[in-house]
């Protein structure tokens, strides 16, 4: 179920970053858009990957990944918020999204490395 949501949530992010991505080019604003829609999808990427893992092991290390990638969108959506490129209500509904992220991701991590006790 977690995991469907996560997906769901990654995805959701994503396609959102990227509209935004767009609109910070057409401000001529590249360097943290280049960096939040990388993180962004990589988020995505890392959860779909971790489905397909190897191990429990190589399960729990996609979803680290996700998780730093989660932490660094977050800190670029903080950043474009205090150089008044986005608006504090744009900033407030795409952080949501990637906290709700971050508490999914450490959940699942902490419940697959207990699991793998």
């Amino acid at each position: 179920m977690k995991e469907d949501k996560l997906s769901d949530l990654s995805m959701q992010l994503s396609v959102d970053v990227l509209k935004l991505t767009k609109e910070l080019r057409s401000k001529h604003e590249t360097v943290i858009s280049n960096q939040i829609s990388r993180s962004a999808t990589s988020v995505c990427a890392n959860i779909a990957e971790s489905k397909y893992g190897h191990s429990r092991a190589d399960f729990i290390a996609k979803l680290e990944i996700a998780l730093k990638e989660a932490n660094e969108t977050g800190k670029w959506l903080e950043m474009l918020l205090k150089s008044n490129y986005i608006s504090e209500v744009k900033y407030k509904e795409l952080n949501k999204v990637c906290s709700t992220i971050r508490i999914l991701l450490i959940a699942s991590i902490k419940t697959a490395k207990e699991n793998s006790k």
